[in-house]
């Protein structure tokens, strides 16, 4: 049995079959090293439970005596995910009450985010903090909160931070626009401060809008302070830390960025027939942040690069 095959295997079962499924495909030599289907005590309930499998706490309980490479584990709780009931969470949140902030709305990804929550009524209250007043159209943006910020001097807006459970990054500008200097000081700086202050006011779950390859080893600026700031935020031990790293994105910009344009034009054949190769619709990145925020954590930190971020961004809401 092909190991690329198996995906298509795996959403078709239950569940609750899936480690006795892992099981079986020991014999078409699939996986090495594993055991048979055991009881484990499942993360939410407290529970001793005999190969059920609730949450992606318990997938990843369950599947990590199997001896899996770490690819392989991420396809199968990928594959949960997937499977999950989106418009269910997306209830069981609401009843949560909970708020929350996106900084960068003036930008092409914060500006479909912010449409794409408003839409989903997931939050009791929205904060855009930005470094200068909006203007929103249509009555469902009416009870937006706006904080206007001055990114030189963060500390003096901390209150802006405050009172938040969920926080969305999406800054950014380019060398071109701002120059080597700027770029940092807005791609690093000014996110790993509004980081600091959204952890000091309360906030446990952190997304950060990166970039595929970021790398702070990087030879390039842009995926070097691209890494850099996603392995300076860690540290600062948000309750969870969500990493989004899409390729070029697919949209059509308000601002010039010429660079972008000509791969747009020049990828846009190629992601009709392999979505994920070099490029991803700004759309399936929103998407997949708020998704992936409905979604029970498996893990503390979590890098989603661009294939996961497409698969996740077009599970269907049931």
């Amino acid at each position: 049995m092909p190991i690329r095959h198996l995906g298509d295997l795996v959403m078709l079962l239950c569940m609750r079959c899936l480690l006795a499924t892992l099981y079986f495909t020991k014999f078409f030599g699939t996986f090495h090293k594993l055991y048979p289907p055991h009881p484990y005590t499942c993360v939410c309930s407290k529970k001793k439970k005999k190969n059920a499998v609730s949450c992606c706490f318990c997938v990843k309980t369950a599947i990590k005596p199997l001896g899996l490479s770490s690819v392989v584990k991420h396809c199968l709780v990928l594959s949960f995910r997937m499977a999950h009931d989106l418009k269910t969470l997306a209830e069981d949140f609401r009843q949560k009450n909970k708020s929350c902030f996106i900084l960068g709305v003036s930008g092409e990804t914060g500006k479909e985010l912010l449409k794409e929550i408003v839409e989903r009524k997931l939050f009791s209250k929205i904060t855009v903090i930005g470094r200068r007043q909006l203007t929103f159209e249509g009555e469902a943006n009416e009870n937006l909160v706006q904080e206007v910020v001055d990114f030189e001097k963060l500390n003096d807006y901390a209150a802006a931070f405050q009172g938040h459970d969920v926080g969305y990054c999406c800054l950014g500008t380019t060398k071109a626009k701002a120059g080597a200097d700027g770029f940092i000081r807005v791609d690093h700086d000014y996110v790993l401060k509004s980081a600091e202050l959204a952890k000091a006011g309360g906030c446990s779950h952190f997304n950060l809008e990166s970039s595929k390859g970021a790398d702070k080893t990087s030879g390039f600026l842009y995926l070097k302070v691209k890494g850099q700031v996603e392995a300076d935020i860690e540290p600062l031990g948000f309750e969870r830390y969500s990493i989004y790293r899409p390729a070029v994105l697919m949209v059509d910009r308000q601002e010039s960025r010429p660079a972008e344009w000509f791969a747009r034009k020049v990828l846009g054949p190629i992601s009709s027939m392999f979505p994920t190769a070099m490029s991803i619709p700004i759309q399936s990145v929103t998407r997949a942040m708020v998704a992936n925020t409905l979604i029970p954590a498996g893990e503390k930190v979590e890098i989603l690069e661009n294939k996961a971020i497409y698969d996740l961004g077009k599970a269907p809401e049931k």
